[in-house]
């Protein structure tokens, strides 16, 4: 159960990443109230998966979701160019994330 909440608690984490981009330092009110929402849930449910994952495991599985997710929206809206290079990179980083996983 802590892998799931973990899981969702990263995807939380690229809500909160790209809603903060998008409130132009807190100035738009909706991508404002959706950053602090995803925020909160983000950090509550990486606290919770870290009652049973080991933290350096944790926090690294929790950015690594958020991280890739959050790139990944960014291609697909357009914001970021996508090459094969940041793409490969990605691949990288989930690898690692599933590698992270597969030893715990």
């Amino acid at each position: 159960m802590s892998w799931i909440i973990l899981i969702l608690s990263g995807i939380f984490e690229a809500v909160w990443a790209t809603a903060l981009g998008a409130s132009s330092g807190f100035t738009k009110l909706v991508p404002t109230l959706v950053f602090g929402g995803a925020l909160v849930l983000s950090m509550v449910g990486l606290a919770w998966a870290m009652r049973d994952i080991e933290t350096g495991t944790a926090y690294a599985v929790w950015v690594g979701i958020g991280a890739a997710l959050t790139v990944t929206y960014s291609f697909i809206s357009g914001a970021a160019d996508v090459s094969v290079v940041k793409i490969l990179l990605i691949v990288g980083l989930v690898g690692c994330v599933l590698g992270l996983k597969a030893v715990s």
